[in-house]
């Protein structure tokens, strides 16, 4: 399941650019949980929770349902 999350992941990073940030993975844990890291300007953006709850984790949870998105520093 790492990879195809790395494949969304790869999907969504796009529009993360035109802003001039980035998501980095770090890891999917054993209770499904995805880490990510916010780079760039998405990483110190006071919505970056919003990005990461409202953006990332609705489009993995279209592919995962079961899994759950928290960004990491």
């Amino acid at each position: 399941m790492e990879a195809n999350v790395m494949a969304v992941l790869e999907d969504i990073r796009p529009m993360l650019q035109q802003d001039g940030g980035d998501v980095e993975f770090v890891e999917l844990t054993a209770d499904n949980v995805v880490k990510v890291r916010l780079q760039g300007h998405c990483a110190g953006c006071p919505y970056s929770q919003m990005t990461v709850k409202n953006g990332i984790e609705r489009i993995l949870k279209e592919h995962y349902p079961e899994i759950s998105v928290e960004s990491v520093n």
